[in-house]
Order: structure tokens, then sequence, then C-alpha cells
């Protein structure tokens, strides 16, 4: 039993391993296609090739290229309206001859759609009618008895994966944009911004310039974050005044530092963040400079809020 597994995750990792010598020119035209596409990367694959197909465009979807999956069957009987002219098609076919998809080439052709096909035959119908073709050809499947789609699947599915990544990566696609795409669940709660989860309006401690200490230390109690900022009356950022920095002040100076207004005990410089970073790097910030809090600030340094260490323990990032 184990025999037969290992067997098969061998066969699959070969598939992929020589896919890599295949990466070259002919991937490079691809790229370029996708990249260069003002409509929908629309895919299309029949049986386990569509399960692959419907992978992929849910990959591309999520990674900055609009996608939808097409059902070759569906798109012959009426659904081939969906495509248009700026769309780019993604064909997944093995054999290269199915014929749900051979049947869509010729309108495919008329409307001046190009076609990515991914098969195990250079000489098929579907590979010699595509613009571009990738070889996704394996030895032989994973499947004892050699007929069901294993490796040959996992090799699609490795190539189409491959595509996604590069021309993510050529989009410059960044983190914020992902996070924008994926509002929901555990990765959704990784990819929170940091104004999703900052104390804002009354909640954000404030004391002016020239509050005494005593009375900052009343909105640091107020507030329950451990700091208070210090702005003037533009709300713009001019220090921050943490518990620690009133430990040492009243241990070198006694009670009397209370009476001590706010400018004259404040950290100048601290650490900031913009609302519109993932939340995360927060915390990367919070850990580098052995601080449990940052002030959110905008472009021209008014406080929009304070996020704190415990706000990232509650959404379950730490």
């Amino acid at each position: 039993m184990h025999e037969t597994a290992q067997k098969v995750l061998q066969i699959e990792a070969d598939a992929i391993r020589e896919l890599i010598p295949r990466i070259g020119a002919t991937f490079d035209r691809a790229i370029d296609m996708l990249f260069a596409c003002t409509g929908r990367v629309v895919t299309t694959g029949m049986g386990k090739s569509g399960f692959i197909a419907q992978k992929l465009s849910a990959t591309l979807s999520s990674t900055g290229t609009p996608s939808l999956f097409l059902h070759p069957a569906e798109a012959i009987h009426g659904d081939l309206g969906r495509i248009v002219k700026g769309d780019v098609v993604i064909a997944i076919s093995y054999s290269g001859e199915t014929e749900e998809i051979v049947a869509l080439l010729p309108t495919l052709k008329r409307v001046g759609v190009p076609v990515i096909s991914l098969t195990g035959r250079v000489d098929s119908a579907i590979a010699q009618a595509s613009e571009v073709h990738l070889d996704v050809s394996i030895r032989e499947e994973a499947c004892p008895l050699r007929l069901a789609p294993t490796a040959s699947t996992t090799a699609a599915l490795a190539m189409g994966d491959a595509l996604a990544m590069v021309l993510t990566e050529k989009r410059g696609f960044t983190v914020e944009e992902f996070a924008d795409l994926h509002p929901g669940g555990r990765l959704g709660r990784k990819l929170l911004r940091v104004g999703d989860v900052m104390h804002k309006n009354g909640d954000t401690p404030r004391v002016g310039p020239k509050t005494l200490l005593r009375d900052a230390l009343f909105e640091m109690t107020k507030k329950r974050l451990g700091m208070t900022t210090v702005v003037d009356e533009n709300n713009v950022l001019l220090g921050v005044i943490s518990d620690g920095d009133l430990r040492r002040l009243m241990e070198r100076f006694g009670a009397g530092v209370l009476e001590v207004p706010a400018d004259q005990a404040m950290t100048r410089t601290p650490r900031t963040i913009a609302s519109r970073e993932i939340a995360t790097s927060a915390l990367d910030r919070m850990e580098t400079n052995k601080i449990t809090a940052l002030v959110v600030v905008d472009a021209d340094r008014h406080v929009e809020g304070v996020i704190h260490l415990h706000d990232l323990w509650k959404t379950e990032m730490v």
C-alpha cells in the first residue's frame, strides 16, 4: 500500500520536474499574450481537465487577472457568447482532441480571440490551432491501470500555476491588492489592513502639547492602550507618551513630574504606520522596535488612530 502511494507521488513529482526545461520562448509568448489581454482570460476544459481549468481561472482572478471558466459543452450550446474580442482563451486538453473544444476553435478564430493551449501532443488539433501551445506531456500516468488522469492533470495544474504566478509578478501585483480580493476566512484575517483593526475616533488617546502629565495619565488610563498621542490643534502628531516614558520620568524626578507639560516629556519621533498597510506589517514593526503600539497617521501626519498588539491578538494574527 505504501509502495503504491510512494510510486504515485514519485511519478507526479517527475511529471512536474520534466516541465522545467520546457519553460522558454513559448512560455514567454504566452505570458506576453496574457499580460496584453484587455478583456478576460477564459479557461476551458472537459472532465478532469475542466477542473484544472476552473482552478486556474480562480487563481488568475485572485491574483489580479480577471478570468472566468467556460464549460466547452455549454459553450457550443449558447454560452460561446460569453467570449468577446479582447479575451484570451486557455484551453486544457491532454489529448488535444477534445471534441467540444475543437468545435469552439472556428468561432474563436472568427471573433479574433487567441488561444493558448496546454496539451500532451504538439501535433494535436487543438495544439495546431493555437497561437501558443505549451507542452504538458508526461511519460506515464500515476494510475496503476494507466487510465485515470493523474500525472497529466498534475502537470497541467503546475503549468497553469506557473503562468499565473509569472503573470502576477509581471503585473507588479501587491500584497495590498491581494488583501482587497480576499476579505473572508482565516486568510482574510491575516490580510486585514491596519485601518480595519485600529482604535479610532473617540477611542484614540489624544492630549495637547501643554497638557500636564497628570491629565495625560488620566487619558492613558481611560483609553487603556498604555500610551497617548500628543497632537497640535490640527490633530497633527507631535509625539507620544507611553507608560514606560512615565515610569522613567517618575524614577528621575518623582511625583513632581506630573506637573510637567506633555511636550517636555513626549517621544518626538514615534513609530507610525499608514491605515492602508497590512496589519501584519504593524506586527513586524512592533516586534522590530520592541513596542506594543503604533500611531496610525495619514500622509500629512494627522492622527487617524492607534493599533495595539492586543488588537492583533484578537484577530488571531499573533
